[in-house]
């Protein structure tokens, strides 16, 4: 066994240095390796000062990566220093093995590196039950600490980026998501959407060519401030937006044209009113006026029967304060207000032609 272990650190403890194995012991459930450290000291994590006198030693248990179905005890003998610097806070420190420890960690770096591999591919719950399935117990809570420590990536600057605003608060509290739109991919959160932010955000990647915006003004002058070079566009939802608000607003103000080149059925079998009549309200022929008269006769037909105010509520399915309101209105054009001042004339009407041309 003394022949073989000097090439066990290679086999066990690969692109390790410093690292002895001490000895190892193989069962049915478990792979046992004692080791230690080579080194002839340790730097130490405040001041930076070598080290190699030694204060004393303690035993670490970090799980490691399972090995043929087996787990694996490491038993790491761990030596502590004193501090060769008299100025330094720090007295004493303990080493840490490179590539296999670091501070207060209960994993080797290599498992470590391998469970947030598999965060990343299945994040919280998922991830730390694949975890269980090759030997290692984890929570969920642990991947996603995991995930949180790793390093941000080195994100290359976008070409075409599209800017658009988000809510923590919704009514409250907005501020501006950069995405790469070839990539699909968010870039950066600006915490505001002030125009100064996102120019100082810009003037930062002189290689951006096309900014891809909403309408808002703050977005429009942060754009043509930090990247004057670039083409501002309006993206695809937007314009689809804008086209459907647009399109909304030309078919609510022709609903009228459009009733009168599809005259409704219950028109045609109302009985002709009188010229005058229609000329004073023009409204008379809608169906929302037709329902007005039948809810208006039928409260008065009730109120004259004898029925009280609350159980024609309870009969017609009204609130108290409609029946009151058609109670209290004499005839049916008297609840007619708020539609004849729709139709009110305006100090437009004779431009409006211009204007739909235009």
């Amino acid at each position: 066994m003394e022949e073989t272990l000097p090439r066990l650190e290679g086999l066990l403890l690969p692109s390790i240095t410093d690292v002895s194995v001490l000895s190892l012991d193989v069962s049915h459930e478990a792979i046992r390796i004692e080791a230690c450290s080579t080194a002839a000291g340790a730097a130490c994590p405040d001041c930076g000062s070598e080290s190699s006198r030694v204060h004393s030693s303690y035993l670490r248990f970090p799980a490691d990566v399972p090995s043929g179905g087996r787990q694996v005890l490491l038993h790491l003998r761990v030596r502590r220093f004193f501090c060769p610097q008299p100025s330094c806070e720090r007295l004493t420190f303990a080493e840490q093995m490179s590539g296999l420890t670091r501070r207060h960690s209960r994993w080797t770096e290599r498992l470590r590196s391998t469970l947030a591999a598999v965060g990343l591919a299945l994040v919280g719950r998922a991830g730390a039950r694949m975890a269980e399935a090759f030997g290692v117990s984890i929570s969920r809570s642990a991947v996603l600490r995991l995930l949180d420590a790793l390093p941000e990536p080195e994100v290359p600057a976008p070409r075409v980026v599209g800017v658009d605003e988000y809510a923590t608060r919704t009514g409250r509290v907005y501020g501006t998501v950069l995405v790469d739109v070839e990539t699909r991919r968010p870039v950066d959160l600006l915490p505001d959407r002030q125009a100064s932010s996102l120019a100082a955000w810009l003037a930062k990647r002189p290689g951006i060519e096309v900014v891809c915006r909403d309408r808002a003004l703050f977005f429009a002058e942060g754009a043509s401030a930090g990247a004057p070079q670039a083409v501002q566009v309006a993206d695809r939802w937007h314009l689809w937006n804008n086209l459907g608000e647009a399109a909304d607003r030309a078919v609510a103000h022709h609903r009228q044209c459009l009733r009168v080149l599809v005259p409704d059925r219950e028109e045609k079998a109302e009985e002709p009113m009188p010229p005058e009549e229609n000329a004073n309200f023009p409204w008379r022929s809608d169906r929302f006026a037709n329902r007005i008269r039948a809810r208006h006769a039928t409260v008065h037909a009730l109120l004259e029967a004898g029925h009280s105010r609350r159980s024609i509520g309870r009969q017609l399915h009204m609130t108290h304060r409609t029946v009151k309101s058609v109670a209290d209105a004499a005839k049916p054009e008297d609840l007619f207000h708020g539609q004849w001042q729709h139709n009110r004339t305006s100090v437009l009407d004779e431009y409006k032609p211009y204007l739909d041309k235009r």
